[in-house]
């Protein structure tokens, strides 16, 4: 899971929940302080929420950004019912898309960007809008996500995570992920207790259901990676950004897929999954520039 690097909204930030059409969002939402370039809406991965992109949220809005995150459904603080086709991809991407007509009303291009699992959701939602008529969205980024399926690793480990969801509570699952990491030779970043309480708390507040849905997912996603390059070829600036390496999605099968998309390609450095929070500062001048 993502860890933010830190939980305190800058001033020009915050807290929201955003009513759609299907629905309420939690959101934070930062302004910038002179005139608005465009909106960004920022869709999280899989066992994440809006605060994986909360180190993005004052540099973009200082280059001009209207910056919406959101937990998705079934996540963090937006909560979701316990029917599972509430969390399919479908779905999903039609909350996007009614995400987006809100930001869109507000007035100014809206540039739409996925971290992971994220990347997959936002990828349906432009496949869905692009069946319904002309794409509502002026670019899109797909961020530490992949054509498919998870690495055989990381698929191995959210196979567990699908055995365990019936029998046991979530924190008890958290328990257990506690000791394999403290049992693991891995080495553990130092994180201050207020990031610690919240990832906790986090874990225990995602619906059972969404996750055995879209772990599902991760685990057999198919490749429709054609299928976007076919409906944003001349219409929709797509951008491709990863860290140096990723335990989701090899870096070289990311750079595949951008080049499948004849989209502009960015790697971040000293980043893995999530270089939205493990160099904010960076991965935000890249989607600035690309925005603008």
């Amino acid at each position: 899971m993502s860890t933010p690097p830190f939980l305190t909204l800058p001033g020009c930030a915050r807290t929201e929940r955003v009513v759609t059409a299907r629905g309420e969002f939690a959101a934070l939402r930062a302004e910038p302080d002179g005139p608005v370039r465009g909106s960004a809406l920022l869709v999280p991965g899989f066992t994440g929420s809006k605060e994986d992109f909360i180190g993005l949220l004052e540099p973009l809005a200082a280059a001009g950004y209207r910056v919406t995150a959101v937990d998705q459904r079934g996540q963090y603080e937006t909560g979701g019912p316990d029917e599972a086709a509430a969390y399919e991809l479908p779905a999903l991407g039609a909350d996007v898309r009614a995400l987006t007509e809100v930001l869109a009303a507000e007035g100014g291009p809206v540039h739409l960007l996925g971290h992971s699992f994220g990347g997959q959701v936002v990828r349906e939602a432009v496949l869905a809008a692009a069946a319904a008529g002309p794409l509502p969205w002026r670019s899109l980024t797909l961020m530490a996500t992949g054509p498919g399926a998870i690495d055989s690793a990381e698929a191995a480990r959210t196979k567990l995570l699908l055995d365990a969801l019936p029998v046991l509570t979530l924190e008890e699952i958290w328990q257990v992920m506690r000791q394999m990491d403290e049992s693991s030779d891995m080495p553990k970043p130092a994180l201050e207790p207020d990031v610690t309480e919240f990832l906790h708390r986090r874990w225990v507040a995602n619906v059972p259901q969404a996750l055995a849905v879209v772990g599902g997912h991760l685990v057999a996603a198919p490749d429709r990676v054609d299928e976007l390059a076919a409906v944003a070829a001349g219409a929709l600036p797509v951008l491709v950004l990863s860290g140096v390496r990723d335990y989701a999605w090899p870096v070289p099968e990311q750079t595949r897929m951008a080049e499948r998309l004849g989209a502009r390609r960015v790697v971040v450095a000293d980043a893995g999954h999530s270089p939205n929070a493990e160099q904010p500062a960076v991965t935000a001048e890249a989607l600035a520039a690309f925005w603008a």
